[in-house]
């Protein structure tokens, strides 16, 4: 009975322990819940009281988490149209235009997890419900035109058999194979988004939607974010020997896409194999 009643306590304890935030998590927080671009948690609160006819009767918990329940996702549901897909279009503008993916939208609120409920001595109940950024909701928003990439077969050239061809000539030397990229935007007022892009100087596309597959994008996001750049550079996502780019400005009106350098889009593009981390996402964006 008694090893019944401890884990009893024990579940009790764990439903109203909320979702754990780093310390350098970049959360972007909203009037009615938050972002967290770094885990991938959208989160809103809710409070409810049951109507007063019934404080201090048997249904009143059950009435009150109900209205609870359904605040927390009202507000989750204006968090999510709030979050920016790409420089120039939110959640919500791209909803407006399209009634189906406003109606998916709904019906994904109306799962979402609570992971936080809190009784307060009033009789009001707190409650607070989780989306994931990535998987489904991902698949549903990101632009249209990340498509998948299939792997490249390497083709192996011919070599020609005239042994009076001599390979003296100088060899151009092979640009420096990156296994990721790690953009400091901070100072520039730069905001996350679901696509972001990087661009050099003159606004050719150097990091966006025409060089990842979707399925990484789903899975993982375009790009992970962080507010520490030593962190950013250690993340697991840009493995062992990423390049480091300096942020010169943003652009659009989102501010979500990075201006850097032609001298640092240059070394990016020095080798088709840098195409490889591109592809997987293997980005993280520093911002403050």
């Amino acid at each position: 009975m008694k090893t019944k009643m401890i884990l009893a306590l024990m579940f009790s304890v764990l439903l109203v322990i909320p979702a754990v935030v780093g310390a350098q998590d970049m959360v972007e927080q909203q009037m009615n819940g938050s972002v967290n671009w770094t885990s991938g948690a959208i989160q809103a609160k809710g409070i409810g009281a049951p109507p007063k006819k019934y404080y201090g009767k048997p249904n009143a918990r059950p009435l009150a988490l109900r209205a609870a329940k359904l605040d927390a996702l009202r507000n989750i549901l204006e968090v999510i149209q709030g979050v920016q897909i790409d420089s120039t279009t939110t959640v919500k503008n791209y909803a407006v235009e399209n009634d189906i993916i406003m109606s998916k939208v709904r019906g994904m609120v109306k799962g979402a997890q609570v992971v936080h409920q809190e009784y307060m001595s009033d009789g009001t109940v707190e409650i607070t419900v989780q989306i994931n950024l990535r998987g489904g909701f991902s698949q549903l928003v990101l632009p249209k035109e990340i498509k998948q990439i299939l792997p490249i077969t390497p083709v192996t050239p011919d070599i020609p058999e005239d042994t009076s061809i001599t390979t003296d000539q100088p060899v151009q030397p092979a640009g420096e194979v990156l296994t990721g990229m790690v953009v400091d935007a901070r100072g520039l007022g730069a905001k996350p988004a679901m696509a972001p892009k990087v661009v050099d100087e003159t606004g050719q596309e150097v990091y966006g939607s025409a060089y990842v597959s979707r399925e990484y994008a789903v899975q993982q996001g375009m790009s992970g974010y962080a507010k520490d750049i030593d962190a950013a550079v250690k993340n697991q996502r840009v493995t062992n020997n990423p390049v480091v780019v300096k942020g010169l400005r943003t652009e659009g009106p989102g501010k979500s896409d990075i201006v850097i350098s032609n001298a640092d889009a240059a070394k990016i593009r020095s080798a088709s194999e840098n195409l490889s981390f591109m592809k997987k996402c293997r980005v993280m964006i520093v911002v403050d």
